[in-house]
């Protein structure tokens, strides 16, 4: 938490004076997520850890966005399947939150396109590996939204994928995997 403070501070410090910067309301803001395979999907949620959008003029200029992975659930299952499920998903298989507890979201450049919606790109960490995402990010009274197109193996998450595996047929998992961001002020 030390560290996250001194990143806003250091931020505001090198932005100009007019700079504002907002927190998310953690226990309000939610990432769902959604993955598929060849014979169905799941989805679940993942909590937001820490957060914050700077402002000029009224105006997004940044953001920073860590986010929880051992928080990461299962939603359209319940009982044995459910825990099963998560507990794939949290090991080495997946995003090994044993290790990798935190992913994070840093905006690198944003253009306002009006009308509160603008183009993001960012730099997306999973386990480690940074890679950039672009997406469009709407802003509105409550918070915001947006959605994501993630290809998990350029974060090293390669189990059941069809790309690297052969013969695996109706146990492939695609690829990627959707965000849909709803955060709360």
């Amino acid at each position: 938490m030390k560290k996250f403070i001194f990143m806003v501070l250091a931020l505001y410090a090198n932005s100009s004076l007019y700079a504002q910067i907002t927190g998310i309301n953690l226990q309000e803001s939610i990432i769902t997520w959604n993955g598929k395979k060849v014979t169905g999907a799941h989805e679940g949620t993942i909590s937001f850890k820490e957060g914050f959008f700077i402002y000029e003029n009224d105006k997004i200029v940044g953001g920073d966005f860590i986010v929880d992975m051992t928080t990461l659930s299962n939603t359209d299952q319940t009982g044995k399947h459910k825990l099963e499920l998560e507990k794939n998903l949290k090991s080495f298989n997946f995003f090994n939150t044993g290790d990798f507890k935190t992913s994070q979201l840093v905006f690198k450049s944003i253009i306002d396109k009006g009308k509160n919606l603008y183009k993001v790109t960012a730099d997306l960490t999973i386990k480690g590996i940074t890679n950039s995402v672009k997406f469009d990010l709407i802003l509105n009274k409550e918070g915001a939204t947006a959605k994501l197109k993630v290809d998990r193996t350029k974060y090293g998450i390669q189990y059941g994928s069809g790309t690297f595996f052969d013969d695996i047929g109706d146990w492939t998992i695609y690829e990627e995997f959707d965000l849909n961001i709803d955060i709360k002020f």
